[in-house]
C-alpha cells in the first residue's frame, strides 16, 4: 500500500497535467486522475517495466479520458451540454479558435488510430512532437510524419486550418 501512495504522490501532478492539456477542465482534469489512479491499482499486475511509470499512466489517463468522451457522447444525444464543459485551444495557430470545434472533432473522431490520438494530443492537448513520440512509445521524427498525415486526412474531409 505504501508503495502505491509513493506511486500516486509522484506521478498525480504530471496526470493531472496530462488530462489538463486533453480537456482543458480542472475539474475534470481531477476526476479522472483519481479514475486513472484507480485504474492503475487495478492492473498494476500488467505494468511490465518496459516503459516508464509516467507513460503508462498517462495511456491509462487517455483511455479514462476517451471514456469519458464516449460516455458524453451518448449523453449528447439525449440532453445537450455547456460548451465550456471542454473547451480546445491550438498551439498550432490562432485559427482554430475561430472554426466549429463540433465539427472539427466529428471530422478526428472519425480517424483512424493512432492519427486520432496525435491530432487530439498535439492540436488538441498541446503537446510537442517529442512528447507524443514517448507516451506512442515511438520518437519525434514518427510523431511529426504521422501527425503530417493526419493533416493530409484532414484535409480530404473538408477540413483545412490553413497550415
Amino acid at each position: 500500500m505504501e508503495e502505491i501512495s509513493e506511486i500516486y504522490n509522484e506521478y498525480a501532478n504530471e496526470v493531472f497535467k496530462y488530462l489538463m492539456c486533453l480537456s482543458h477542465n480542472s475539474d475534470l482534469s481531477e476526476e479522472l486522475t483519481q479514475e486513472t489512479f484507480y485504474q492503475a491499482v487495478k492492473s498494476i499486475d500488467r505494468y511490465n517495466g518496459e516503459c516508464k511509470m509516467s507513460v503508462w499512466l498517462c495511456q491509462i489517463a487517455k483511455h479514462s479520458f476517451y471514456k469519458y468522451l464516449e460516455k458524453e457522447k451518448k449523453n449528447r444525444n439525449h440532453t445537450s451540454i455547456s460548451n465550456s464543459e471542454i473547451t480546445y485551444i491550438s498551439p498550432e495557430d490562432e485559427y482554430i479558435n475561430s472554426i466549429d470545434k463540433i465539427s472539427l472533432y466529428k471530422i478526428i473522431h472519425l480517424m483512424e488510430e493512432p492519427l486520432k490520438e496525435i491530432v487530439l494530443l498535439r492540436i488538441l492537448g498541446g503537446l510537442s512532437f517529442k512528447e507524443i513520440g514517448e507516451i506512442q512509445g515511438k520518437n519525434e521524427n514518427w510523431a511529426r510524419v504521422n501527425f503530417y498525415r493526419a493533416k493530409v486526412k484532414l484535409r480530404e474531409r473538408g477540413y483545412n486550418h490553413g497550415s
